[in-house]
C-alpha cells in the first residue's frame, strides 16, 4: 500500500509540473501574440506611410527631364 502511496504521489507531483509548464506556455504565447500585432500595425502604418510620401513626390523619376548640368 505504501508502494502505492508514493507511486500517487510521484504522479501528482510530475502533473502539478505539467500544469505549472503549460500556464507557462499559454503566457508566453499570449505575449507574443501581443508583440506580433504591435508589429503588424507598425508595418500596416509603415507602409502607409511610404505610399503617402511616394504619392507626395510626384510622377515616375524616370519620366522627369534631367536636371540642369547634363
Amino acid at each position: 500500500m505504501a508502494e502505492i502511496d508514493e507511486r500517487l504521489t510521484e504522479l501528482e507531483v510530475r502533473l502539478a509540473f505539467v500544469d505549472d509548464t503549460v500556464n507557462g506556455l499559454s503566457s508566453a504565447d499570449a505575449e507574443i501574440a501581443r508583440r506580433l500585432d504591435l508589429l503588424e500595425r507598425a508595418v500596416r502604418d509603415l507602409r502607409a506611410d511610404l505610399v503617402n510620401m511616394r504619392a507626395g513626390l510626384g510622377s515616375d523619376p524616370a519620366t522627369e527631364p534631367p536636371p540642369p548640368h547634363y
